[in-house]
């Protein structure tokens, strides 16, 4: 029995130590781009997401979490930072702003333009 715990406690440091890298990675990517979406190909609500920014207009990173090796560690992450793992989890200036309803109604009103200003 001490070897099975042994061996979950050596994989719980590796799992720590790539978590790590990822949350790392998220909180870069966050701070490099002044508009950040993490999103899914599929998901109607990210496609929600990025179109009032080009409407306007305004770059932005995309990452789409379906595409790569570790978007379930991305998602978990987000997770943590936002409070709901939901995709898109769209940033700007650094802040998370919300999902696709988010930033639809905020275009509708304005405040996604004043807010990229």
């Amino acid at each position: 029995m001490g070897s099975y715990f042994s061996s979950d406690s050596a994989s719980g440091v590796v799992d720590g130590e790539k978590m790590a890298r990822i949350q790392e990675f998220v909180n870069t990517a966050i701070a490099e781009d002044k508009v950040v979406i993490f999103s899914k190909t599929y998901c109607p609500y990210c496609t929600m997401a990025k179109e009032p920014f080009m409407k306007l207009n305004q770059t932005f990173t995309c990452y789409e979490l379906d595409k790569r090796d570790d978007g379930s560690d991305i998602q978990a992450v987000l997770g943590q930072i936002t409070g709901a793992t939901s995709v898109p989890r769209v940033f700007i200036n650094g802040k998370f702003v919300g999902g696709g309803t988010d930033i639809k109604r905020m275009y509708g009103d304005g405040s996604l333009e004043k807010l990229l200003a």
